[in-house]
């Protein structure tokens, strides 16, 4: 067991900790003081955000908390589709806190970025300064994450950024994670693509203009094993919805 000294008043923790290589799933002994900042990580409970939460596991710099956004009525991760206790059932795996925004069904950008807004001043009071993300590419996104960060003088850390998006949709998989397809936007890609596993086939039956990680949108995933799951979600796949005349849903419960 680690042994942890906080204190609360600079946002530093000491920790006296057994390192393990693959988090458990090959060990190795080495015991040291190390000093981690504390970041927020804005979890989807998807492929991109396991990967880039990969890389700050393994920097082993960080003192990580998850973030994701609950859609109240149906009690799921918006756009993601993902039950709210699955993604809780992956913080325990991970082995990190999970904090949950819960937004109306239809929620607005004004909507969003209150309560954003509310709970990022209450992590810079706390001394918390800095928010990753799994996002990839796209110019706009970031440009919008990061000013609405700096409205409360915090910053956005993007692990992933500027990568090829095909070797990251191959790092994901050679690393040995796995993921199942939960969402496919059907203007941009046949609804046949939800539920299926996120592979090497399925990267390979893309049409070429689909991005290998989905980063325009084109489908999203639900992230079940990999190196820094202590354990392997159980889950089973239920039926494909369409919603909106547009998502193809597959339902995992």
């Amino acid at each position: 067991m680690p042994l942890t000294f906080h204190n609360s008043s600079n946002n530093i923790v000491w920790d006296l900790e057994i390192k393990k290589i693959g988090f458990g799933k090959a060990a190795a002994i080495n015991q040291e003081a190390v000093v981690k900042e504390k970041i927020v990580f804005s979890w989807s409970a998807g492929k991109d955000s396991a990967l880039a939460l990969y890389k700050l596991m393994t920097k082993g710099d960080w003192e990580i908390t998850l973030l994701t956004t609950i859609t109240e009525k149906y009690e799921r991760v918006s756009m993601h589709g993902i039950r709210e206790y699955l993604v809780e059932m992956q913080a325990r795996s991970l082995g990190l806190t999970l904090e949950k925004v819960y937004i109306s069904p239809g929620c607005t950008n004004e909507e969003y970025e209150r309560k954003m807004e509310e709970l990022m001043t209450r992590y810079k009071n706390l001394g918390i300064k800095k928010v990753a993300f799994g996002d990839i590419f796209l110019e706009d996104v970031r440009k919008y994450r990061e000013e609405n960060l700096k409205k409360v003088s915090m910053e956005a850390v993007f692990p992933l950024w500027g990568r090829d998006t095909r070797e990251v949709a191959n790092q994901f998989i050679n690393l040995g994670f796995k993921s199942i397809i939960t969402c496919v936007d059907t203007k941009v890609l046949d609804g046949s693509f939800a539920g299926r596993f996120f592979n090497k086939e399925f990267l390979e039956d893309l049409p070429e203009n689909i991005d290998p990680c989905g980063e325009n949108g084109e489908f999203h995933s639900f992230v079940f094993d990999g190196p820094i799951l202590r354990e392997k979600i159980e889950f089973s796949i239920g039926q494909k919805v369409l919603r909106d005349e547009r998502f193809m849903f597959c339902d995992v419960f």
